[in-house]
């Protein structure tokens, strides 16, 4: 009986020798490289990127608009504060409307 056990736990063991080493296994256990399962576009590395960049441009193109804006309106403010005021003071003789009279 013990020689029956002895025999049966040698097979079992060359079989379980054979699948783990034998013709096949390669393909079984060859090391692939797992691609990342993309679950949305929130998890994908790419599109974040664009949307930072996108925003990046947003932004930088609201401070060139606001620098610009800036810039014309101090423009403007010089162009009016160095124009000549003329005076409503003396004796009216600047006036055109007085001096038809």
């Amino acid at each position: 009986m013990g020689r029956l056990i002895l025999l049966l736990l040698i097979i079992v063991v060359v079989v379980l020798v054979w699948k783990a080493f034998g013709p096949g296994s390669r393909r079984r256990y060859r090391a692939t490289p797992v691609q990342p399962q993309i679950k949305g576009p929130d998890d994908d590395d790419e599109f974040l990127w664009s949307i930072k960049k996108q925003r990046f441009k947003e932004r930088r193109a609201a401070e060139q608009a606001a620098r610009e804006e800036e810039e014309r309106m101090r423009r403007a403010r010089e162009k009016y504060t160095q124009r000549p005021e003329t005076s409503t003071e003396g004796d009216g003789s600047d006036d055109p409307d007085t001096s038809r009279e």
